[in-house]
């Protein structure tokens, strides 16, 4: 045991001397920055055309579509085919989409049902995407380098969201929503550019006469409930993101309407969140080295118990800011070790299927906090219902930590 735990330790310098894990990272990279601008500009281009807020609330459902619709289906043709041409072909879509969008604008003829359409082609190859670099990650690094590889593209994603949206607000602001798109199409143009360079070995695979679709969705859904290890997390992610959506339905109402928050200060607020994250994906990989990832995980959700215990007492923007903080870095530490768990116990050649499954198990259960928060904020008061949402990750935290999985390494 001693010995796995000196493993990463040797192995960390060659992560960043893997080719085709920094064209993949590079391209991230930029491909993230360009999404950022794609986030903020699309509701605002809604907004402009429809001034409806029911518009742009259909946006945000449909971007959220993919996840619960194809994600068992997308697993499914990730495990099927090449994974770099999945990524590929999933690319190519996207930008073809967001050129669709930007001819519509320069030829003033963009409608908001164009943007409903577009956008739902734009998130599905998006999640495709998603999916397949998932699975194709334990191809192109070591098992001992798959929780370094997946925090450095953690950190990614959390270091975009701190300052992407600045920027982007910069960018529209002194632009055209033209110009706005035009530019992560470019960022999309160049994230196809890297990926040609990325190889991805073949997937070993049972050699057996190829299944129905249904047969091999199922053969992921039986490898995920039969998966012990990974079963426990997923399950208890489905509680987490539920207890997680009763607070996020209602956190700007709540600074705003009743802490009387001005924008500048709630956008204080969310970029503590994301301090607070980037801190989380850096510090993951040296705990590692310490620690087991069944402890790794059960502790971060005694410190989002903080978090949420600090919310409830918030009583100005900057303490909303502080548990913003807190447990952002909780979640990004147990969302690098779910991960990679699911990565490094789950056989590669089910990797699509089990990641699309538990992606859509996980997902299911944020509709539900959402509309659930929102009657809650009409009649009840709201700190009652971070309570609720504490209580609710406390159970889930004395669940793991009496698990086998609290035992994982």
């Amino acid at each position: 045991m001693g010995e796995r735990k000196l493993e990463p330790v040797l192995q960390e310098p060659g992560l960043w001397k893997n080719k085709n894990f920094m064209f993949l990272w590079v391209g991230k990279v930029i491909s993230n920055f360009g999404f950022q601008i794609y986030a903020i500009a699309l509701p605002l281009l809604i907004y402009e055309l429809s001034k409806s807020a029911l518009a742009m609330s259909m946006m945000r459902a449909i971007d959220f579509f993919p996840n619960i619709f194809i994600g068992m289906l997308a697993g499914v043709m990730v495990d099927r085919f090449n994974r770099k041409s999945i990524m590929k072909y999933a690319v190519i879509l996207q930008i073809i989409a967001l050129t669709g969008i930007v001819l519509l604008i320069f030829s003033n003829e963009i409608a908001v049902w164009h943007l409903y359409i577009l956008g739902f082609i734009l998130s599905t190859s998006g999640y495709t995407f998603g999916n397949s670099q998932h699975s194709a990650i334990p191809q192109l690094v070591s098992k001992q380098q798959l929780t370094a590889a997946n925090a450095k593209l953690t950190f990614v994603d959390t270091f975009v969201s701190l300052v992407g949206p600045g920027l982007a607000g910069i960018i529209i602001a002194l632009y055209s929503f033209g110009f706005s798109f035009s530019l992560y199409l470019i960022c999309l143009v160049v994230m196809l550019v890297f990926l040609l360079f990325v190889q991805v070995p073949p997937v070993e695979r049972e050699k057996k006469k190829q299944a129905s679709v249904w047969a091999d969705m199922k053969e992921g859904v039986h490898e995920l409930f039969g998966n012990k290890t990974l079963l426990t997390p997923t399950i208890v992610t489905v509680f987490s993101n539920l207890s997680a959506s009763l607070v996020i339905g209602v956190l700007i109402f709540y600074a705003a309407d009743v802490l009387e928050a001005s924008e500048k200060e709630i956008g204080f607020m969310f970029s503590f969140g994301a301090v607070g994250g980037l801190i989380g994906s850096l510090v993951i990989t040296r705990l590692r080295k310490t620690m087991g990832r069944g402890k790794i995980y059960a502790w971060c959700l005694f410190i989002e118990i903080i978090g949420l215990a600090v919310l409830i007492f918030a009583n100005t923007w900057w303490l909303i800011g502080l548990s913003l903080l807190i447990r952002s870095f909780a979640v990004i530490m147990s969302n690098v070790v779910y991960f990679t768990i699911r990565q490094e116990y789950t056989p590669n050649h089910l990797l699509g299927r089990v990641a699309g499954t538990s992606s859509m198990l996980m997902k299911l259960a944020l509709p539900l906090g959402l509309f659930i928060a929102g009657l809650w904020a009409e009649f009840l008061p709201i700190p009652i219902l971070f309570l609720i949402s504490t209580l609710i990750t406390a159970v889930l935290f004395v669940v793991v930590r009496r698990s086998e999985f609290s035992l994982v390494e």
